[in-house]
């Protein structure tokens, strides 16, 4: 299966720019598991994590992010976020 593009911008800054095979992101509406294919659509963020799925079967990297949007389109995942930082280890 191909992978999905996926970039997280903020106005500081580009975040990350990667394909991946999945990326979970936390909408205003509940969590959104995104992978390449999925359906045209926009959402809003809640303050929360990103997990990206470099491969099928690999634990996430996490990434919190404060509000913004999540645009899924024929190009793959973007995300504008207020702020973007990683999640400190457990």
């Amino acid at each position: 299966m191909a992978d999905l593009h996926f970039e997280l911008v903020t106005p500081e800054r580009q975040v990350m720019s990667s394909d991946v095979y999945m990326v979970v992101i936390p909408g205003t509406e509940g969590e959104s598991g995104i992978m390449v294919g999925h359906a045209p659509y926009m959402t809003t963020l809640r303050d929360g994590e990103i997990a990206v799925f470099r491969s099928a079967g690999t634990q996430p990297e996490r990434i919190r992010v404060t509000g913004g949007f999540a645009e899924i389109s024929e190009r793959g995942l973007t995300v504008l976020a207020e702020s973007a930082g990683e999640t400190p280890a457990a």
